[in-house]
């Protein structure tokens, strides 16, 4: 089977001129940077010990932001490293003022290229976020004696069944770890049935992660806009989830709701799609990014920039999660429930079915099932005149005991 990966990485590789070039037309890829991804490497390394995380994308990324934090403050650590794939993740970490840390893309997964880059850096340790589990570079890590975890761990149902149809690869893979510490009961469970040993439940970062202290441009101009005006939020939303929710915003408008509907869809590379969606249904619309005034007829307030969407949330307290209704798997509702939000979302949340659980149990959130739902909750929810309850304090508790369980095993193997 890992004969078979390697062949399928190398085809990869004599396509990625061709897959690059496509990414970089598509604003998917740094044209600066994508040599990173061949080890051709943009930072120098340090002397001293070097930690490294690799994180996938933007939530990966931002659930190790408070345990990176704390690290920088180890005399022991020189440098920290973190990996991502993704161009968005990259992007978010030019917003963080880190001391000691630097961002590099992860390399393809070819044995020539995992040498190299553990030749480079030379990592006291590895830590793999969520579900990134590469073959080729755990394996790699290991045979140059590097301790490597697997932190905040996941793997939803529809991955346990494809790791289990290959379970003797999968088992192999997952023992070039020295320790998985899984999120949540469920992963624990499937891991076990994986044949992982060295297994140890710690909760999800994700319930760590705290408000960015990132200075927010023409915040001040929306502030004065929608004074006296009520207000709800999209928030990573996915293709076929804006046309919903400006659909439903139309219809409430119909109602004489004072109402803004705020956009911060999951993708900006999406953006003139759901501009064209928004102008189909005659609403008036502006741009974050733009500098020209708000004008007065403006129904959607539409966020084509990253890493800013927290700042929207001290305004909204009404928040529809996306991904949930028109794709599967939900996103972390953690965010807004720690800025006092409450959440609505749709029956699609198997990635996060712990965190929703809990937060349906404390009447932080509900569930919809279609537009016509969707409208109806939010209809009551303005209604309503009761003061907004405070489920933060909750949230932060358990965050603060989480994030201290995971340093204390990230700081031991060391």
């Amino acid at each position: 089977m890992l004969v078979a990966y390697r062949l399928l990485t190398y085809l990869v590789f004599l396509l990625s001129p061709i897959i690059i070039l496509y990414r970089v037309l598509q604003n998917k890829e740094d044209p600066r940077r994508f040599l990173e991804k061949f080890t051709l490497f943009s930072k120098k390394r340090n002397k001293g010990n070097l930690i490294w995380f690799h994180t996938v994308s933007v939530g990966e990324f931002l659930s190790i932001v408070p345990l990176v934090e704390k690290l920088e403050k180890k005399k022991n650590i020189n440098q920290i490293l973190i990996t991502s794939t993704t161009l968005t993740s990259a992007k978010l970490f030019k917003k963080f003022k880190f001391k000691k840390t630097v961002h590099q893309f992860f390399p393809l997964d070819l044995y020539s290229f995992s040498k190299r880059f553990i030749n480079y850096w030379r990592p006291k340790m590895a830590i793999f976020v969520d579900s990134e589990v590469w073959p080729i570079m755990t394996e790699t890590l290991k045979k140059n004696y590097v301790r490597t975890i697997l932190l905040n761990a996941r793997i939803s149902k529809k991955s346990f069944k494809r790791w289990y149809l290959i379970k003797s690869f999968s088992t192999k893979i997952f023992k070039n770890f020295n320790y998985t510490y899984p999120q949540n009961i469920e992963t624990k469970k499937y891991l076990i049935k994986l044949g992982v040993k060295n297994i140890k439940l710690l909760g999800n970062l994700k319930f760590c992660q705290k408000k960015k202290n990132i200075t927010i441009s023409n915040l001040s101009k929306f502030k004065n806009f929608i004074d006296k005006k009520r207000v709800w939020c999209a928030m990573s939303t996915h293709d076929g989830e804006e046309k919903i929710c400006i659909e439903v915003q139309k219809k409430l408008l119909n109602k004489n709701y004072n109402l803004i509907l705020i956009i911060i869809p999951r993708h900006i590379d999406r953006l003139e799609k759901i501009e064209n969606e928004i102008k189909n249904v005659g609403l008036g619309y502006h741009k974050h990014s733009s500098n020209h005034k708000i004008k007065k007829d403006t129904k959607i307030y539409l966020v084509d920039t990253y890493g800013e969407a927290e700042s929207f949330l001290e305004y909204s307290k009404l928040v529809f999660m996306g991904k949930s209704i028109t794709k599967k798997g939900g996103q972390n509702p953690i965010e807004p429930a720690r800025n006092n939000c409450k959440i609505l979302h749709g029956p699609h949340v198997t990635n996060f079915t712990e965190l929703y659980r809990l937060l349906s149990k404390e009447k932080i959130s509900s569930r919809v099932t279609n537009p016509a739902t969707l409208q109806n909750k939010i209809e009551l929810f303005l209604k309503k005149k009761t003061k907004t309850q405070s489920y933060k304090d909750k949230i932060n508790l358990i965050g603060t005991k989480i994030l201290n369980k995971n340093l204390n095993e990230v700081f031991k193997n060391i």
